[in-house]
């Protein structure tokens, strides 16, 4: 729809006119000490070119002062309102590197890296989440952020599927990456959520899993961890990763292969649903040019006249 920011700006319009009426007149003496009479045909016809040209001269500068005061109420186009998801939920994705993670993963008939599976699917977590800020830890023997959360989901896929095993040293620094989670979440988020998948043992790093744990859970850090193996691994700390999850609120998921890895990342994904509230706003354009454009086109057209005596 279309509507003025300042429609108080019109009442000036009458502004020209109260000046006009309210400065003091000036007399002209038509007298003359000469009075030739065959020259009053001449003077009758220059009077009414006068006056055609004074009535033009005031429309067109009643028309760039209409247009000038139009341009001061700030006339704006506004669209249709468009929804925007709200969750206020902040994702963190926490992904074992170690050099374990290239191991074959059953995938149907064929099998996959256990990586190369985690990409795939967790890619696909990523690209539903809209509205949350997601971020990605990528850890080994040490952790690191490869994305700070972001709403750009995108950009989050791009460096997820760019990570290699043994990137971040061949052990698993699991107390080290739930410690940098909780550093890099944010105060001010409602909801906050770590994602954590491993395929081994917590062997590395500078702070113990359960003391990490700890420290997620005064900061309400909810942690879900993910188990990643073969039936019969004996490479996975099962005990600790649901300690973690017990602790924090969140829960533990074993994977054997990619179908369950798939079924848990969907399941995560009803646990911690998008939240329905919307925003919305109208997008909006400033039209205020345009009738400021004609005004000025317009008074330079004036003084044109004004120069060459057409005024």
């Amino acid at each position: 729809m279309f509507q003025f920011l300042w429609p108080w700006a019109f009442f000036i319009l009458p502004l020209p006119l109260l000046i006009r009426l309210a400065s003091p007149k000036t007399s002209t003496s038509n007298d003359a000490a000469l009075h030739v009479p065959y020259l009053n045909d001449f003077q009758l016809e220059a009077s009414t070119t006068s006056r055609l040209n004074k009535r033009a001269a005031f429309l067109f500068y009643l028309i760039a002062w209409c247009a000038l005061v139009t341009a001061t109420a700030r006339p704006q186009w506004i669209g249709e309102p468009i929804e925007l998801p709200v969750s206020g939920r902040d994702i963190m994705l926490a992904i074992d590197l170690s050099q374990s993670m290239s191991q074959r993963f059953k995938y149907g008939s064929r099998s996959v890296t256990k990586l190369d599976a985690t990409k795939a699917v967790a890619g696909d977590f990523i690209n539903k989440r809209v509205g949350d800020r997601i971020g990605l830890i990528l850890f080994g023997e040490q952790a690191y952020v490869q994305a700070p959360l972001t709403f750009d989901r995108p950009t989050v896929i791009t460096l997820l599927s760019e990570a290699v095993p043994g990137l971040a040293g061949r052990s698993t620094a699991i107390g080290d990456a739930i410690g940098l989670a909780v550093k890099r979440l944010s105060d001010d988020s409602e909801e906050q959520v770590l994602i954590l998948l491993t395929d081994g043992v917590s062997n590395s790093g500078e702070i113990q899993p359960e003391k990490a744990a700890e420290l997620a859970a005064k900061k309400d850090l909810k942690i879900h961890t993910i188990g990643v193996g073969s039936r019969g691994s004996q490479d996975l700390n099962e005990a600790t990763l649901k300690d973690i999850s017990k602790q924090t609120g969140g829960q533990y998921f074993r994977a054997h292969d990619v179908k369950e890895l798939q079924d848990i990342y969907r399941l995560i994904d009803q646990l911690e649903p998008i939240e329905k509230e919307t925003q919305s706003y109208r997008p909006t354009w400033s039209l205020f040019y345009w009738p400021l454009s004609f005004a000025l086109a317009l008074s330079a057209l004036i003084l044109v006249f004004r120069l060459r005596g057409w005024l």
